[in-house]
């Protein structure tokens, strides 16, 4: 097969797509930028929550734009026999499902893992909800602050003896994102020995536990719960931002050998063998000191400037950067981070693409998010195989739009 219609490893498997908002999304996009076809079943009328979501541009939310590129909209009334009855024929047609509705929702439509593998033992059924199918949360409604805050993740979030803050990242609700493909694409690999699929349980609370790392350890280490330190580290020392003539910049030291570099870099190499400074462990100690050496000599130079001589001396660092400036500067460009596409009614769009590169085999650029319904006549055509005056049957009692 050529380059030019190779759309990624996943080309030819198939998605039954039942998630909204962002959570269950961000895993369907994942399957979707790794090439599988993705059939994005939604609700008539609204379609996905975040269809409604401002600010818009010809009435198109950007966040719904963020989150489907790649997939293809299929509007079904799953509240209608008809409609349950053409998404159980869907499910016996596809590899894998993935659904974010609260633990039990699925089982109430006809549409749980027990009913549809029934019809396609093959199926891989991943559920992704924000505690998880067991527990005495199961059945509460989550959002990515409540998990970030049941995570203990927002208690080490902001500023040193100030209040905890959030992440600005939607982190509690993109693990979703992260740990339903890593389960989907075992499951499938699992498949190819078994015949079977499986079921899998994705928990968000689950997943930001996991992203803890260090911190969960440190804690069991030293029985104190880790606390807020800015952009600091709890541990390594300097770590962080630190003021420049016309701003901030970050500069990291993670290990000791960067200690020497970051001094001859700014100037004071007699602080390399510093009995106070010249380990981990004593500049831990004396972070305060540490800190107002470094911003002693950063705050009389531009941001340019530091990096100039931080790079010559390969120390770690990073001029702080805005989403527009991060996406425009060179590396993203080189990388092909930002690409357009061309949307149904937005017309020439930019869109950012996808994260993960297969050299030698080189994807093409991603189709724009789907409009409510886009592909709904495609689909019931090309994988039921239904006739024109059936969709139209359907269409007219309102089971598909």
């Amino acid at each position: 097969m050529s380059a030019a219609h190779w759309a990624g490893p996943l080309q030819g498997v198939r998605v039954l797509d039942f998630t909204r908002v962002l959570a269950g999304p961000a895993a369907a996009l994942a399957l979707a930028d790794l090439g599988a076809e993705v059939w994005k079943v939604e609700p008539p009328g609204t379609g996905d929550d975040t269809r409604l979501f401002p600010p818009f541009r010809e009435d198109v939310s950007h966040y719904f734009l963020s989150v489907n590129r790649g997939k293809k909209s299929i509007v079904i009334d799953l509240k209608t026999e008809a409609g349950v009855a053409l998404a159980k024929d869907l499910a016996a047609r596809c590899d894998i499902l993935i659904e974010n509705y609260r633990p039990g929702v699925m089982d109430r439509l006809g549409l749980g893992y027990e009913a549809l593998s029934a019809i396609n033992p093959r199926l891989i059924y991943c559920a992704i909800s924000g505690f998880g199918m067991t527990g005495p949360l199961r059945d509460r409604p989550s959002f990515d602050i409540v998990l970030q805050a049941m995570s203990g993740a927002l208690s080490v979030n902001g500023e040193a003896g100030g209040a905890p803050t959030k992440l600005g990242l939607p982190l509690g609700d993109l693990v979703g994102g992260v740990n339903g493909p890593i389960g989907i694409l075992a499951a499938l690999y699992e498949r190819s020995v078994t015949g079977r699929g499986r079921l899998i349980d994705v928990s968000l609370l689950d997943g930001m536990f996991g992203m803890l790392g260090y911190l969960a350890q440190l804690a069991f280490f030293t029985g104190k719960d880790p606390q807020p330190q800015g952009s600091q580290h709890p541990n390594l020392v300097p770590y962080g931002t630190f003021p420049a003539r016309d701003g901030s910049i970050i500069i990291a030291c993670l290990t000791n050998g960067f200690w020497a570099r970051i001094c001859n870099a700014l100037g004071m190499p007699e602080f390399t063998s510093d009995p106070r400074f010249d380990t981990l462990e004593r500049r831990h100690d004396n972070r305060s000191e540490v800190n107002e050496l470094i911003a002693t000599v950063t705050r009389t130079k531009t941001v340019q400037e530091l990096v100039d001589v931080l790079v010559e001396h390969e120390v770690p660092h990073a001029p702080i950067l805005g989403i527009q400036e991060a996406l425009s500067q060179p590396q993203a460009v080189a990388r092909q981070m930002v690409v357009e596409t061309d949307h149904e009614v937005l017309g020439r769009i930019p869109i950012v693409n996808r994260p993960i590169k297969f050299p030698g085999d080189d994807q093409p650029v991603p189709a724009a998010p789907p409009v409510l319904g886009q592909h709904t006549d495609e689909i019931l055509r090309d994988v039921l195989g239904l006739a024109p005056e059936q969709i139209d049957q359907l269409r007219n009692t309102k089971v598909v739009a």
